[in-house]
């Protein structure tokens, strides 16, 4: 029998980007992943084409599958000669039942791997500003599992030793006996004064943390409503997050931003977003295709020592264009002649990574601009070649064609509509759980209804901030019904983020 291979992996606390290099690659090359309710969503779009995933999610009061049923799924799955990824919240084996799911391994024979994570018994406490350990306040550190009952006799807890010591408590899955947890810990001397957080789905947007002392943190929690899943805190380091909080200080935190450029071109945005405390969301509402003929491209290659330019409105253009060339087996010294003008500086650092240095880079980074910088510069009967997208704006070459030029325009490239499923970002918007959509083209914005294919979507919208990338977008936005609320004044990705940035600096949530 061909076994195949189970990797135990933590996901860490949350914040997706906490995944080790390891665990990364587990996923990626995972025939089988199951995960569970604490493992980052965002993770599974690592998946390769045709995982399986199965959810086998648990909480304090539903369990999806009980762990028998986890032990001999992952057994099951092994012995298929499959690679299976479990992937669990924090660390494996700090309360997370790993070593059970290896026993059953071992005892099945099927052979596994350990990737530890990060734990969130020290992840989560560092994203709310509080080391666990600190040279004045903590040498020591304790992590005790919060689902056992403090106050039965045969606790495996030593209470009086966890009450007189000096170091840093950390409890797990404990917001259900918080009274109990502190009562115990107060019963054996443990001053109430001591400083206590409560901090629930850390290292996410949702991220809240509620500081107080032993004697108040349970009152606290009961009129503030505070749940699980949620890490107790215990010990003079709480008194480090005044000073050293630094995740909740961070412009865009508790904000899930919706990222609807096309899946190749979202990263920057997306890493943008992440670095400002922000999560974003990617849900490619087009994507890049390839011209359904390439006549009059080839056409335009074969006479490219004709014109005397060539205008690119876009990267996905510039990138387009010279892969045709290489495709004809074209040296990019044929286009010795042209005068190039890029709409932005995007476009044109696009074009500089080919050796070639760029003539003209309007002020404003849109068609009506590139006219007005052409205007003394193209003379009539300049032969003028426009690759680009197959749908776009005529504001360009009728207005070139006006100036006396002769324009060619050819299809580089052609955006389709995304294929993702709709139903979860529905959901999510929903629920609120969205708290910002940015649109980065007409073409986002279009398709981004057209997907989602809501009746009731200015309903769907309300009070969710939406940011375009420029007048163009806004106005393609109102015109279908999706009011706006950031237009950049700089047409780039840096350009829109900024524009975010200064709105809920003037409008704080």
């Amino acid at each position: 029998m061909n076994k195949g291979l189970v990797y135990l992996v933590g996901a860490g606390p949350g914040d997706p980007e906490l995944i080790t290099v390891k665990g990364l690659e587990a996923i990626r090359k995972a025939d089988v992943i199951m995960y569970d309710r604490l493992a980052g969503r965002r993770l599974l779009a690592f998946a390769r084409s045709g995982a399986e995933l199965i959810y086998a999610g648990k909480s304090p009061d539903r369990h999806t599958l009980k762990q028998e049923e986890i032990n001999r799924l992952l057994v099951e799955k092994a012995l298929e000669g499959k690679v299976v990824t479990r992937l669990k919240g924090g660390d494996p084996f700090v309360f997370g039942r790993g070593g059970e799911e290896a026993e059953a391994l071992v005892e099945a024979g099927v052979p596994f791997e350990i990737v530890p994570g990060v734990t969130s018994a020290v992840g989560v406490p560092a994203y709310a500003g509080i080391p666990v350990t600190h040279r004045e306040l903590a040498s020591t550190l304790s992590i005790i599992t919060g689902n056992e009952d403090p106050v039965k006799d045969d606790s495996s807890i030593a209470w009086d030793k966890l009450a007189t010591s000096a170091g840093t408590l950390v409890f797990l899955m404990g917001m259900s006996n918080l009274p109990k947890i502190t009562g115990r810990l107060l019963a054996y001397g443990k001053p109430a004064q001591t400083p206590a957080a409560l901090i629930r789905w850390g290292t996410t947007p949702e991220q809240q943390t509620l500081v107080g002392t032993l004697g108040d943190i349970s009152a606290k929690a009961i009129q503030t409503g505070f749940k699980n899943p949620a890490v107790i805190v215990v010990g003079e380091v709480v008194s480090m997050r005044e000073k050293l909080n630094w995740f909740e200080n961070k412009p865009f935190f508790g904000k899930r931003v919706l990222v609807t450029r096309a899946r190749e071109q979202a990263s920057r945005l997306s890493e943008a977003i992440h670095a400002l405390g922000g999560e974003p969301v990617e849900y490619p509402t087009i994507s890049i295709a390839e011209p359904d003929d390439y006549a009059k491209m080839d056409m335009a290659i074969q006479e490219i020592e004709s014109f005397n330019w060539i205008i690119f409105t876009s990267v996905n253009g510039v990138t387009s264009f010279f892969r045709r060339l290489r495709h004809h087996r074209q040296d990019v010294r044929r286009l010795h002649r042209a005068r190039l003008c890029a709409i932005g500086p995007k476009t044109s650092e696009a074009l500089e990574n080919y050796g070639l240095l760029v003539e003209t880079v309007p002020g404003e980074y849109r068609a009506e601009e590139i006219v007005r910088e052409l205007q003394d510069k193209v003379a009539a009967g300049d032969r003028v070649l426009l690759p680009r997208a197959e749908i776009a704006r005529r504001v360009l070459p009728e207005a070139l064609t006006a100036m006396g030029a002769v324009v060619t325009e050819v299809t580089a490239y052609r955006t389709r509509t995304g294929s993702d499923d709709s139903s979860l970002i529905t959901a999510m918007l929903q629920r609120k759980e969205i708290q910002v959509i940015t649109f980065t083209s007409s073409s986002t914005v279009q398709n981004f209804v057209k997907m989602l294919d809501a009746p009731n979507l200015s309903d769907l919208l309300e009070g969710i901030t939406v940011a375009c990338i420029g007048p163009i977008t806004a106005a393609t936005a109102r015109d279908l019904g999706v009011n706006v609320d950031v237009v950049a004044g700089e047409y780039t990705i840096e350009g829109l983020i900024k524009s975010i940035r200064d709105y809920f600096s003037r409008f704080p949530a």
